[in-house]
């Protein structure tokens, strides 16, 4: 491809919506477009590093035993409704009615269409195992699209479905998408972790999300130095110190102190001159539409996954909370009396979770259910009662590792772009995808998922790789491996010299950019610098005299002077060793 042919616009300016190097970053270099809010075109460098990511991705699973196949993007509300998801997965789903009056949505997601696909035509376990995968256009209606490519609407994915007739099978055909997995990822050159993960809306009992590190990434993760264990920290499992309070501890009399303006944790310790570990944070929540309090030491978070675990068998919860979230600032004021910020557990009147770090707190400092007011000599037991003692706090570092016990946690950013689920009989049962095993009795198929996304990925890549100039892509998705730099374009010798390594590197299997324009050189370099290609060959005159061009990786390191004669193969070496 030549420069002077390439529909690729780029601008000097961060757009003013955007908020991430990514977003910044491809619209700069001329990635992509936005349509509307979290809707993006895909322009020609961008589409050729979406094609290269999907060709990997297609590669490891067709590597893996999975066959490729093309569902709808709109999917009938019956479908939806048969698996119970069409009111549970909430306003994300966008719905519509066709011309005929019949419900209708975006597919955010394919379960339900790949197990009505199945149910159907898969009638015998002997054609079992199969895993189906597809590269396909989703839709989410975020409420707050941002970060572009990071949290978009439509968004490119590839999601794959196992079916199995046993737990044991079901397992393997994870256990081989993992691996697939852990090979694309390696593959595209990343940094990257494979944590263990809640299930969220799509269900089932194990999962792991595949996390690129960056500092701007969306996800908490924690990860042990000793062992290898990773997880979010909604699902991190920690070794706890649990102590009670001593039993000849002597309590204050409780003391209400003026807090003004003073709501968050920073801001009253602040004000009052004392550590996080003195607080006790009072968080209000509905748990299918029946509020409480859950209390976690000041220096801590909850973790809703974690209470919403605890509530399964609480006293006036049921068997199951479906829906658990926090509390809206009116309902907060009507049951606390007081703005948000400044709620506590004394005279709360509605049940009373709390975090085992309460538990030895003596003294402690809490807010006051009154506007710009908090309390200090508070102890459980004597001036509020807990229902229930657990844990209930996030994962963060310095925690000590719950699966060796001996090592430290260590917290880092990731952001999301594959998770795998074992899903178990989720779908199957409730769409009746049945089968008869080998001794003739009926049986749900036990199923897997496994996404990628494909878009998303370009984005955490610019994500870990890009400085002050610009981006930084890996070789293996980059638009163009290398990018050949004529400087003096009008210069006959430099204007053939750049020709000749741009054809010999395309005959030797180099995805080459031949920058053929009559610009500046400080132009060429800045575009390139931009774009990220991994590699740049720029050719002067005064080096064409001494018989050598100059190459320079974009990933950093000095500028090499490399021989006419030999740059070819030099290059060609180093794409070959990076793909």
């Amino acid at each position: 491809m030549r420069s002077s042919q390439l529909f690729s616009p780029t601008r000097k300016e961060d757009p003013a919506d955007a908020e991430v190097a990514s977003h910044q970053l491809l619209i700069r270099a001329g990635y992509i477009r936005m349509v509307s809010r979290g809707i993006y075109t895909f322009l020609p460098l961008g589409w050729r590093s979406v094609r290269k990511i999907e060709q990997i991705v297609r590669e490891e699973m067709d590597r893996a035993g999975a066959q490729e196949i093309r569902m709808p993007g709109v999917q009938p509300a019956e479908l939806w409704q048969e698996s119970g998801r069409w009111e549970k997965y909430g306003v994300e789903l966008l719905r519509f009615h066709d011309r005929k009056g019949g419900e209708f949505a975006l597919g955010p997601t394919h379960e339900e269409v790949v197990t009505d696909l199945v149910r159907h035509d898969i009638t015998s376990y002997k054609q079992l195992p199969v895993t189906l995968y597809q590269m396909q256009t989703k839709f989410r209606d975020e409420a707050r699209p941002r970060f572009g490519l990071m949290r978009g609407r439509e968004f490119i994915m590839k999601d794959a479905y196992s079916f199995d007739l046993s737990v044991e099978g079901a397992l393997k055909s994870y256990d081989m998408m993992y691996e697939a997995y852990t090979r694309i990822f390696d593959r595209m050159g990343f940094n990257w972790r494979a944590v263990e993960a809640d299930t969220g809306n799509i269900g089932g009992d194990r999962s792991h999300e595949f996390q690129v590190l960056a500092e701007t990434g969306e996800d908490r993760i924690v990860s042990c130095p000793s062992c290898g264990y990773a997880a979010n920290v909604e699902k991190a499992e920690i070794t706890l110190d649990v102590t009670e309070r001593a039993a000849d501890a002597v309590f204050s009399d409780v003391e209400e102190i003026a807090t003004p303006g003073a709501k968050t944790i920073d801001e009253i310790t602040s004000f009052l001159g004392v550590g996080p570990e003195a607080l006790i944070k009072t968080l209000i929540f509905v748990a299918d539409g029946e509020p409480l309090a859950v209390l976690v030491r000041g220096d801590y978070e909850v973790n809703e996954v974690k209470v919403k675990a605890l509530l399964a068998d609480l006293e006036g919860f049921g068997a199951g909370v479906k829906v658990l979230e926090l509390a809206d600032d009116a309902l907060v004021g009507k049951l606390t009396k007081a703005p948000v910020g400044f709620a506590g557990p004394v005279g709360l009147s509605i049940p009373i979770v709390a975090d085992l770090s309460v538990q030895p707190m003596v003294d402690a400092i809490v807010g006051a259910n009154k506007k710009d007011a908090h309390l200090k000599g508070v102890n459980h037991g004597r001036d509020f009662q807990v229902a229930r003692f657990a844990d209930v706090r996030m994962a963060q570092s310095g925690d000590r590792c719950g699966r060796c016990e001996d090592g430290i946690l260590e917290e880092m950013r990731g952001i999301e772009v594959g998770h795998v689920f074992y899903l178990g009989t989720t779908y199957s049962e409730a769409m009746g995808a049945t089968l008869q095993d080998e001794t003739g009795q009926l049986k749900p198929m036990e199923m897997g998922c496994y996404g990628i996304g494909i878009t998303r990925i370009l984005a955490a890549a610019v994500e870990q790789g890009h400085d002050d100039d610009g981006m930084i892509l890996p070789t293996p998705i980059a638009p163009f491996e290398v990018v050949v730099l004529p400087l003096q374009q009008r210069k006959e010798a430099v204007a053939e010299a750049g020709e000749s390594i741009y054809s010999a590197l395309k005959a030797a299997g180099i995805d080459a950019l031949l920058d053929d324009r009559d610009a500046r050189a400080g132009h060429k370099f800045k575009d390139a610098d931009l774009m990220g290609i991994p590699l740049r060959v720029a050719i002067g005159a005064r080096g064409l005299e001494e018989g050598h061009v100059e190459l320079k990786a974009r990933a950093g390191g000095e500028v090499e002077l490399i021989s006419v004669d030999d740059i070819v193969a030099h290059v060609t070496a180093l794409v070959e060793a990076a793909r």
